[in-house]
């Protein structure tokens, strides 16, 4: 389904806009459910990406037709990971765990040679390297695990979570420069508020072993991906223009709070009153370039840059190479479709320089490369040129209801736009 957005003004408006629980949080969450029963989690997120965890941590108590455990986690990385670490302590279940065409493309070794360096037993059905996995589920008696620090924070996630479960718990050593530490912070955070005691000293983690919680009811923040995108909405709009966001944390855990020192560059001031933030345009401000290390927050790369782009702006981000394996190749994906608006814009494997650009090209189709960032990042230049969003039924992979939010606020949508 393809959608033009007509250029629009934003409408304000008193209503609070409710964005539901960050994706990051909820799938820590479920599994730390899976693992100690009596954890109760409230506002949940809806993405499809979660939708996938809590089937296929029910599929467990299924009876598998055959000798073993078919999972199917379609385009959910975050699924891959966690779960595979999840089912490599599940004694006694055999799983085969796979996915869609691009996720037997994204790697998945480097989990799969720390869990079986602690005494699972994961095995490749396909290609070495790559799902689909046979994991057949067994007790892991080591605790002492070493692996590059320089990956996606969701592979050392994924084996912290399962290790308050390992009879020893897990020590993990971290070689070479950590990458995404706020979301190894998070998965610390979740652990400490189950009372599981930890720690994080230079590159080694401790997680130490707990049978059982206390925790019984945990709240999850908001998702502050999802605010991104209204960030932008913001700082393309004229001053004086404001949303108000709930249920959203001062101190929040995600990596995406960086949001908010990162916006106030385009003039967009942020204001915390209780669990709700006021996002208002208080200035124009044209810096002659943004110069931004992501590190910690690269999944708001791709919204930055085309905020940058609207606004005219030059901008050089760094610290992006997790960008490549993702749903899509989102650097190339960056460079092919702002290069369709008229942008100026050159790439290497970890980052993006964009030129100042004044001019931006009319009934521009959008490809989203089955990434939903793709869609949710582009839409906001509606309200500066009409734009056609194409497969925009991609967003329901982490913000199912974007586009019914969108409409709310004055967007103009007309569904399966051809030109």
């Amino acid at each position: 389904m393809n959608f033009k957005i007509q250029n629009s003004k934003f409408k304000i408006q008193n209503s609070i806009l409710k964005i539901k629980g960050s994706k990051s949080e909820t799938n820590r969450l479920l599994l730390l459910q899976a693992l100690y029963q009596n954890l109760l989690l409230e506002n949940t997120s809806n993405s499809d990406d979660s939708e996938v965890m809590i089937k296929a941590l029910n599929a467990k108590h299924l009876k598998p037709k055959t000798q073993y455990l078919k999972i199917d986690v379609h385009h959910a990385g975050t699924a891959m990971r966690f779960l595979t670490a999840y089912f490599a302590i599940q004694e006694g279940f055999d799983v085969h765990l796979t996915g869609s065409s691009r996720m037997k493309e994204r790697p998945i070794q480097i989990v799969v040679d720390a869990l079986n360096e602690l005494g699972a037993e994961i095995s490749y059905l396909e290609k070495v390297g790559f799902p689909p996995l046979k994991i057949k589920g067994k007790k892991l008696t080591k605790s002492k695990v070493s692996l590059s620090a320089n990956v996606s924070s969701q592979y050392i996630s994924a084996l912290m979570l399962i290790a308050p479960k390992l009879e020893n718990g897990l020590e993990l050593i971290l070689e070479g420069e950590i990458t995404s530490v706020p979301y190894i912070n998070m998965t610390l955070a979740l652990l400490n508020e189950m009372g599981i005691e930890t720690s994080f000293i230079e590159n080694k983690i401790i997680v130490k072993p707990k049978s059982a919680i206390h925790k019984s009811q945990f709240i999850i923040e908001s998702d502050w991906s999802s605010a991104s995108y209204w960030f932008s909405i913001i700082a393309l709009s004229e001053i004086g223009t404001q949303i108000t966001l709930s249920s959203f944390k001062e101190n929040s855990l995600q990596g995406d709070f960086a949001l908010v020192e990162i916006y106030k560059n385009f003039g967009v001031e942020t204001v915390f009153n209780t669990n709700h933030m006021l996002l208002r345009k208080v200035e124009n401000l044209k810096p002659e370039t943004l110069n931004l290390k992501l590190n910690n927050s690269p999944d708001i790369a791709q919204t930055i840059a085309v905020t940058c782009f609207g606004l005219g702006i030059s901008c050089h981000l760094t610290g992006l190479h997790t960008l490549k394996i993702k749903e899509t190749d989102r650097l190339e994906a960056l460079k092919i479709e702002l290069t369709k608006l008229g942008a100026a814009i050159s790439i290497t494997n970890d980052s993006l320089i964009l030129e100042q650009s004044e001019n931006i090209n009319l009934n521009v189709r959008i490809s989203t490369y089955q990434d939903h960032r793709m869609a949710m990042a582009f839409a906001p230049l509606a309200l500066k040129v009409p734009i056609i969003i194409e497969n925009a039924e991609v967003v329901s992979k982490s913000y199912p209801t974007f586009w019914e939010d969108f409409k709310q606020f004055g967007f103009s949508i007309e569904e399966n736009a051809s030109n």
